[in-house]
């Protein structure tokens, strides 16, 4: 167990690393492009910045979100603050979603009536851009398939880096072609690209949230893997959902036709759940298998 726990521990240090930079290179950016923004008269590096200062938010958020989890459990709390993950995830994909709504909008509106830009400064500095969002992003990329919050602060970044790049192609272009339309054009296509990798976040962020099982977890095989174990009859009441982004924990009522509580069969259960299905947290009630005795759980409602 002490391996298991100095590892976690070491992961979040890890991450506070990649926080701290990813919100400082931002900030830098933000200052650099509003003041450009302002120079070159060009709103879209001005609207640019308004959505890279969301991202720092974000990014604070997720920072936020896993250091309170690393909290320890209360008399009042006794999960600690473990959900907050989840809660962090769940707000980041919202404000991604309206992020996206207001470059939606702006690129409409330029459709119908585009405005002249200053080219090559909006080309350097969205090339600015592409460097310190993929830098931020990459910094993120170990973390972000095991943990949604992480996943939340990655797809941030990673659209940044693509909105800046969308830029950078619609100012060389407009420079060969003269043809405005370009640029909202492809803020549009890239919104789209966007919007596709947000629902998955959104949609999982909700799940976690109502404690539906987590991705990637097979409750079938959990199921036959219970029901196969030696001298258990029956289960009910079965229960897989998420801790946090990175923790899921299991309830089960397990029928054994054994006489006495075996601990070693508690402890090898507990270890093959934690090692195939990544459950840490389990908690089995062992039922003896009697004609008069009927769990108050052993319901239709409580099965699937």
């Amino acid at each position: 167990m002490s391996h298991s726990h100095s590892h976690h521990h070491h992961e979040i240090n890890n991450y506070n690393r990649s926080f701290s930079i990813g919100i400082a290179l931002n900030i830098i950016f933000v200052i650099i492009e509003v003041s450009y923004g302002i120079l070159a008269d060009s709103l879209a590096l001005i609207a640019d910045a308004g959505h890279n200062l969301s991202d720092v938010m974000s990014l604070m958020l997720a920072w936020g979100a896993n250091y309170l989890a690393t909290k320890h459990p209360t008399h009042k709390r006794t999960y600690g603050l473990r959900k907050v993950t989840i809660m962090a995830s769940l707000i980041s994909a919202v404000l991604l979603l309206v992020a996206l709504g207001g470059i939606a909008w702006e690129s409409v509106e330029r459709l119908s009536s585009p405005k002249p830009v200053d080219g090559i400064i909006i080309i350097v500095v969205a090339a600015i851009g592409v460097v310190i969002n993929t830098a931020t992003a990459l910094l993120f990329v170990k973390g972000q398939k095991h943990d949604l919050n992480i996943r939340a602060a990655y797809l941030h970044m990673a659209a940044d880096a693509a909105i800046s790049l969308g830029v950078v192609i619609a100012g060389i272009a407009i420079m060969l072609t003269g043809w405005l339309w370009l640029d909202p054009l492809i803020s549009l296509f890239i919104v789209v690209v966007i919007l596709l990798g947000t629902w998955h976040l959104l949609r999982d962020s909700i799940d976690l949230s109502i404690d539906a099982v987590p991705q990637g977890i097979d409750v079938s095989e959990i199921k036959s893997y219970l029901s196969g174990l030696l001298n258990v009859s029956d289960m009910h009441d079965l229960h897989v959902w998420a801790l946090s982004t990175t923790e899921t924990a299991l309830t089960v009522h397990l029928v054994t036709t054994h006489e006495s509580v075996d601990n070693d069969f508690l402890k090898e259960v507990q270890e093959h759940l934690h090692q195939h299905f990544n459950i840490a947290h389990t908690t089995i009630q062992i039922e003896n298998e009697s004609d008069d005795y009927h769990c108050v759980l052993n319901r239709d409602e409580c099965k699937f």
